[in-house]
């Protein structure tokens, strides 16, 4: 963490850590653009495959190698983010999603208008997309790490919550506004055009209005103090919300703290359950849109699937924002509690949308399942985080960030295969994802109390 990245500033009211509330709310606008960016694209791909007359499985797997790109680059941005600064990490991302987002739009509107043949637009398209995910990634680590190093451990919990429901906000919007933006002439693809235009201006008031973090100099702590007088303090001041059980380890420059494996012992427990559940989530969530096509019957008029797609992603989106706005500090869940809790939830709703065959059946099951990974999600990185010195929670975002992304590398293209060939087997299969980390966490998470003990 960077010393020039510690500002002397004391926590506001009104604030969830040292702070101040516009700088909360302009990190919270990063991750809540690019979230609704995606889940806009997300109610719009299923009747765009179908227009390009595409199989589902091959739109699924046009996402692959942009989530591979992200589980590799997220920790390298991470560890970028201690050495740059958080804010240079931040700008690459919404770089990174700009730029992939537009040309996405161009691909697609390319092959909607019989420029490009359907295969042709789905290999440019996924080319395009991984520019999301080699550049995309650099942001939510840098985003997560800049709000935790900032946090008492008590708080970090609901603090990583706020940050992670940006993205329950974003999923929201994005479907809600979707369909105003499919205008004449841009169609389908008007919701890639809306959004990159909206990320621009989110990068320009990051630009303008986050102080910029990179340290000034390219050497710190003794090595540039002692030399210069007698009564140079050697170390630079900690955070001032820095527990005193935290000191030693925040003293530690980024060079100094050892790299942190994917499966380090403290953190195991946390990021096995995450790819589990994240597996689980990826593949619910990757059906949806097909399923509503085919049950709604929908498919001979694709340009009308992106109306009730978007209606049961919103109430999904609803309902995660329950699960971190309202459940979260309602119930004073930590993270142990929050992710098996999560599992329960989201196995039930799996079970209800796999015999759900109206839009409020089917709206309902969504919303389970979304409420149980809403309060999943939080509970794991905040587990992760926990596990771990405050000097490591660069690198223990970036981790977290990689497993995030690790789940949408094959589960969303092989649940829809599965969905495809037989339903029951794709639904059972997310059900033993869930049932696999109830299991984990009961057996191998370590207690909440526990966890609320200071790290060194």
């Amino acid at each position: 963490m960077n010393r020039s990245d510690m500002p002397p500033d004391t926590a506001p009211a009104g604030t969830t850590s040292s702070l101040p509330g516009w700088r909360v709310a302009l990190l919270f606008t990063v991750m809540l653009v690019t979230a609704a960016g995606n889940t806009a694209m997300q109610s719009v791909m299923p009747s765009i495959g179908t227009a390009l007359k595409v199989e589902d499985f091959w739109i699924s797997l046009a996402y692959t190698w942009s989530a591979l790109l992200w589980m590799l680059c997220a920790p390298w941005w991470a560890r970028r983010s201690d050495q740059r600064g958080r804010k240079a990490m931040m700008a690459i991302g919404l770089m990174g999603f700009i730029s992939s987002f537009g040309l996405c739009g161009l691909a697609l509107w390319l092959g909607l208008n019989g420029w490009l043949s359907g295969v042709a637009t789905l290999l440019v398209f996924a080319l395009c997309r991984s520019l999301y995910g080699g550049f995309g990634s650099a942001a939510p680590p840098a985003v997560q790490a800049y709000v935790a190093s900032r946090t008492s451990r008590e708080a970090r919990t609901r603090s990583l919550s706020l940050i992670s429901s940006s993205f329950g906000l974003g999923t929201v919007i994005g479907p809600a506004l979707a369909p105003y933006f499919i205008l004449p002439g841009l169609g389908l693809v008007g919701p890639f055009i809306a959004f990159t235009l909206i990320a621009v201006v989110t990068l320009f008031a990051l630009r303008v209005w986050l102080p910029d973090d990179a340290p000034a100099y390219a050497a710190r702590g003794d090595v540039m103090a002692a030399p210069f007088s007698a009564n140079s303090e050697s170390r630079a001041p900690i955070a001032p919300d820095a527990e005193p059980d935290d000191a030693a380890a925040d003293d530690a420059l980024p060079g100094d703290v050892a790299k942190l494996a994917w499966f380090d012992e403290r953190m195991r427990p946390w990021l096995v359950a995450g790819l589990l559940g994240g597996h689980a989530q990826a593949a619910a969530m990757g059906i949806v849109g097909f399923l509503i096509l085919d049950r709604m019957g929908l498919r001979a008029n694709p340009g009308a699937g992106a109306g009730p797609i978007g209606i049961v992603l919103m109430a999904g989106a609803m309902a995660t924002l329950f699960a971190q706005w309202g459940v979260i500090p309602t119930m004073r869940l930590g993270p142990r509690a929050s992710c098996l809790l999560g599992m329960v939830i989201a196995a039930g709703g799996t079970a209800l949308l796999a015999v759900a065959y109206d839009l409020h059946a089917i709206t309902i099951a969504v919303a389970l399942i979304s409420l149980g990974f809403g309060l999943f999600r939080p509970g794991f990185t905040a587990g992760a985080s926990l596990a771990v010195s405050r000097a490591e929670q660069g690198q223990s975002a970036g981790i977290v960030a990689s497993v995030n992304g690790a789940g949408y590398i094959v589960a969303p293209a092989v649940g829809v295969w599965l969905y495809g060939h037989n339903p029951w087997v794709g639904f059972a299969v997310i059900e033993l994802l869930c049932a696999a980390v109830i299991v984990l966490g009961l057996r191998s998470m370590t207690g909440d109390e526990e966890l609320m003990q200071p790290r060194r």
